[in-house]
């Protein structure tokens, strides 16, 4: 049996896991109905974490509420390591069918800047700045007033 490597991109974190060439495929149908196994999919993948639920850090709630699902999301809206992700080759049992995928890139928040964005940033500088040239000559006059007196 020949090994190949299917690398996928998740966020900046590059995951390559080894897999045979022969790769089983569910649908989403099979991993509903598996849910008592504890089957659930991250990132078009299927895993049985049915041999995890006692050793998963945040609990094996976690992840029995997630049996039968997609749990991309709450997988990534933790944060896991770099450990755990590589961790998860062991449970990995398969892959989605073609037609049941989903685009798993990650969402990428831009900062938009606009003409009102640029017109605080001068007020937030400009104020503090005025204010500190006028009580810095209103200090000098009242020195020259004190000294003349």
């Amino acid at each position: 049996m020949a090994l190949s490597f299917c690398n996928f991109q998740i966020g900046t974190l590059a995951i390559m896991t080894e897999t045979t060439s022969e790769v089983k495929l569910y649908s989403l149908k099979e991993v509903a109905q598996n849910k008592d196994k504890k089957w659930i999919t991250i990132h078009n993948n299927v895993y049985d974490v049915s041999g995890f639920l006692n050793e998963h850090p945040g609990g094996e709630e976690i992840l029995i509420e997630q049996a039968g699902k997609d749990a991309t999301e709450p997988f990534e809206d933790v944060g896991h390591s770099t450990d755990a992700r590589e961790l998860m080759a062991k449970y990995k049992i398969g892959e989605l069918v073609e037609e049941d995928r989903k685009d798993t890139k990650v969402k990428k928040h831009e900062w938009k800047s606009s003409d009102e964005g640029t017109s605080n940033a001068w007020s937030s500088w400009l104020i503090p700045a005025a204010i500190g040239i006028a009580a810095t000559i209103a200090y000098r006059c009242y020195l020259m007033y004190q000294s003349s007196n």
